[in-house]
């Protein structure tokens, strides 16, 4: 299997989750090996990130990457969709200290790197593999991860409002099943939360325009749901895009329960931490000639309109 990046470069603009302003974003190709890299405009040119578990500096309202200096929050949903598709190498341009939010799923970006299309590269991909059964916990919220030839996640949420209560979703994380079955899943927060957060001059760019809100009996936004299981489907999306903060793709069978950004995080911190026990570097072979799979190009095909 050979790494991947995108055609050409695609641009957004949108309004950012923290500060309510406008905020612009660019994708571009990146040479193999690249990985994911975020440059970010500043005042003195651009500083550039690359996604890190020791580089998370946040986890409230959403994850947000910094070294001290520089940040980029609201990263998680467009890595979702960098990793849900498969892509190995790619350049984030970010004018702004955040992501845009767009409809507060990974739709928009997804609906991006198709239009961008895929182009395969002449090296193989690498990954990083579970490889002994690791498990962490923390006031009864757990991740459990083994061995697996993939990424497959089994997760469940539990919370104590009537329209959400207990939900389990399974799924091997492929582009088909994360374009069609997780992508435009919203993120969601109840309503005296969002109040709260806005008195306190935080979220300023949520809106019943990016979020499924709901209040104590119910969703608060006119259109509703888009799927029943609305909740479970973005809390997978979020564990994508967090699990992509460890740098190279990751591979194994992951058992979550009512995990968020900062579980999340420390899982990582502590995979990586102890990186000799549980995680190897796999080369993944190619399937075909490089010469021939680059010649290939594009692997997406048309671009499907959005729902």
């Amino acid at each position: 299997m050979l790494q991947t990046t995108i055609r050409e470069t695609v641009r957004c603009t949108g309004v950012g989750l923290h500060s309510g302003k406008q905020v612009a974003m660019a994708l571009c190709p990146a040479a193999e090996d690249t990985g994911i890299i975020f440059a970010i405009r500043n005042g003195s040119g651009n500083a550039f990130l690359t996604p890190n578990p020791s580089l998370v500096v946040e986890t409230g309202l959403a994850t947000t990457l910094g070294n001290g200096t520089d940040s980029v929050a609201t990263v998680e949903h467009l890595l979702a969709a960098i990793r849900g598709m498969g892509i190995d190498n790619i350049k984030i341009e970010v004018e702004g200290s955040e992501l845009p939010i767009m409809d507060g799923s990974a739709a928009s970006f997804v609906y991006l790197l198709k239009q961008a299309g895929l182009r395969r590269q002449s090296r193989p991909k690498t990954v990083l593999a579970i490889k002994k059964p690791v498990s962490f916990e923390q006031d009864g919220k757990f991740i459990k991860a083994s061995p697996h030839d993939g990424f497959f996640v089994d997760y469940t949420i539990d919370f104590a409002h009537p329209l959400i209560g207990r939900q389990t979703m399974s799924m091997e994380i492929t582009p088909e099943d994360f374009s069609g079955k997780l992508a435009k899943a919203r993120t969601f927060g109840f309503l005296k939360e969002v109040e709260y957060l806005h008195a306190n001059g935080l979220a300023l760019g949520g809106s019943l325009d990016n979020a499924v809100v709901l209040d104590e009996y119910g969703v608060v936004n006119s259109e509703g749901l888009r799927f029943e299981d609305e909740f479970i489907r973005h809390k997978m999306l979020d564990f994508v895009g967090d699990m992509a903060i460890l740098g190279l793709p990751l591979q194994g069978r992951f058992e979550v329960f009512a995990s968020g950004h900062a579980l999340n995080n420390q899982f990582l911190r502590h995979v990586e931490a102890n990186a000799e026990l549980y995680l190897e570097k796999v080369t993944l072979q190619p399937e075909k000639a490089p010469e021939k799979e680059a010649e290939k190009g594009e692997v997406f095909g048309a671009t499907p309109a959005m729902a």
